[in-house]
């Protein structure tokens, strides 16, 4: 069968919406997957999903169907983020919020939804600083899994899979190019010349600082290394 590799967290996963919304509680769908194979969410918790995609999860988990839990939320119709762009000052913060990302624009520039891509996840009104993000209704009268497709769910997941995978690289990147400057830095202290006490004293507290923030640095990376690959 095509899923016999797959795990339970993963088969759990290719039933949620990908709105990576949160709404769940948990930061995106597949944290959410991963909490309910392991027994601490319980399978109510998608509001995007509704009901049907309450049937699914307790189809795989082979549980009874319950109803979604109100406190994260209702079934709704879908909407989608629409900017303002009279009033929109270009702060990019709903850019940084987007989890799939469905906007597009730059610093102190217009920024614009890119409506068939949005999720509906409202996840960029929160941060807007001059409340210029309304959410429109899309899908009148269909709500759940009615309102949203599997093809619309695998695209939103290959975005948001390909927006963390980029985040990441431009993580790497910079602490590679501050990692660089501080060992630059440390060289350059090396080289100085101290002749008095206090100068020689300076010169060791300089030193102390930057090997410690090359240290942390160091650290981080080996904490972020996938398994196997720690130093």
């Amino acid at each position: 069968m095509a899923d016999s590799g797959k795990t339970l967290a993963d088969r759990i996963e290719d039933v949620l919406p990908q709105t990576q919304c949160t709404k769940c509680g948990y930061p995106a769908c597949r944290p959410y997957a991963e909490a309910i194979a392991n027994g601490t969410a319980a399978h109510n918790q998608c509001p995007p999903g509704g009901a049907e995609g309450v049937a699914r999860i307790a189809a795989l988990l082979g549980k009874p169907v319950i109803p979604l839990n109100p406190v994260n939320g209702v079934e709704r119709e879908r909407p989608v983020a629409v900017i303002d762009e009279g009033a929109c000052i270009g702060c990019t913060l709903c850019i940084q919020a987007c989890p799939v990302d469905a906007i597009v624009g730059a610093a102190k520039q217009m920024h614009t939804v890119i409506a068939s891509l949005c999720t509906g996840c409202d996840l960029c009104v929160p941060p807007c600083p001059v409340d210029c993000i309304d959410m429109h209704v899309a899908t009148p009268n269909k709500t759940g899994w009615s309102a949203w497709s599997q093809a619309d769910a695998d695209a939103a997941r290959a975005r948001h899979d390909a927006r963390a995978l980029r985040l990441q690289r431009e993580k790497q990147e910079n602490d590679a190019r501050l990692a660089a400057k501080a060992i630059a830095k440390l060289a350059e202290v090396d080289a100085s010349t101290a002749q008095t006490d206090a100068e020689r004293a300076e010169k060791e507290r300089k030193r102390a600082i930057i090997q410690a923030a090359i240290e942390r640095a160091r650290q981080q990376k080996e904490a972020a290394a996938p398994p196997g690959k720690k130093s």
